[in-house]
């Protein structure tokens, strides 16, 4: 959980607590169906939240081995490309697809 979240369900969930607790005592014009909203407002944030920790505990790996493939074709690609650029010449070189120019 985040810790922006995390605290701010906290926070909320204390003020829903006392609000019932002091709901006749309070007379400040807060309505028992207002901290019923509210507190339904904290449990869909901390669902959301939880749904979206499950997507980022599959998302890290996932990204993780997108980068190692991302760094194997970058490291290919700069070794063809230099071993292209050894072997031919500059007028050549778009032929592979090698855009640079000297």
């Amino acid at each position: 959980m985040s810790k922006t979240v995390e605290i701010q369900i906290e926070k909320s969930s204390n003020l829903v607590d006392g609000l019932r607790k002091h709901l006749n005592a309070n007379g400040k014009g807060v309505t028992s169906a207002e901290i019923a909203g509210m507190e339904q407002n904290v449990k869909e944030l901390a669902a959301a939240n939880e749904e979206v920790e499950r997507l980022r505990a599959e998302l890290v790996p996932k990204v993780k081995r997108m980068n190692e493939i991302m760094a194997n074709v970058k490291a290919a690609y700069a070794e063809k490309k230099k071993m292209l650029k050894a072997c031919y010449s500059q007028e050549q070189w778009a032929n592979y697809g090698i855009p640079d120019k000297r």
